[in-house]
């Protein structure tokens, strides 16, 4: 029986392409490259959905754009692992939340998660604080004062994954945005994070 692997994000994960606006071709997104990477034995769930935010609907309920999207996914399959890969849209200006807040939503969006599987194995948790988010481009003002954010969110990121026992990793580290829009990776960056991703799966799974 295939493992499978749950990849929750937002417009990244589903595979903006930031030259174009439109969505890159299935062998450039980054969990269709973890698919192949890992091979057989493992079936990759692609949710990734733009605008997804982890404050701006409680888990569990709200609109599609939000995280409640996550719990008929959790109904729906046997999971070996869920990836979260949110944060970048909640450094929206608009929304004038901190980084301990956007935190203190994804340790929510976890409690969720283990309140679910209250009673089962719950899937291991791998989560992916987001790339360096600049204000360039189209979104510029939509994300003026997200640069001043963005170290801060990835500790907080890191704290919760401390707290919850889940494998964590800092994308800063390894991807960088487009300069065109200063939010959406490219091709590169999507075989990096598939890279990484599949040895985290590979450690939770040994």
């Amino acid at each position: 029986m295939k493992k499978s692997i749950l990849c929750f994000g937002d417009s990244n994960t589903w595979g903006l392409n930031p030259a174009t606006g439109k969505r890159f071709e299935e062998k450039v997104r980054w969990p269709s490259v973890l698919a192949e990477r890992l091979g057989d034995q493992f079936a990759i769930i692609e949710a990734g959905q733009p605008n997804r935010t982890l404050v701006n609907n409680p888990p569990f309920n709200g609109d599609l754009s939000g995280v409640s999207y996550l719990k008929p996914l959790l109904e729906a399959h046997s999971l070996t692992a869920i990836v979260i890969a949110l944060g970048t849209n909640d450094l929206k200006k608009r929304f004038k939340l901190t980084p301990e807040q956007i935190g203190n939503s994804l340790a929510n969006l976890i409690d969720g998660i283990e309140g679910f599987y209250e009673g089962n194995k719950q899937p291991k948790l791998i989560i992916l604080s987001p790339p360096y988010v600049s204000c360039v481009g189209q979104y510029k003002h939509v994300y003026e004062g997200a640069p001043s954010k963005n170290l801060a969110l990835s500790k907080e990121f890191e704290n919760v994954a401390c707290i919850k026992n889940a494998n964590f990793y800092d994308l800063q580290k390894i991807v960088s945005v487009s300069p065109i829009d200063g939010v959406h990776i490219e091709a590169n960056s999507h075989a990096k994070i598939a890279g990484l991703v599949c040895n985290l799966i590979n450690e939770v799974d040994a």
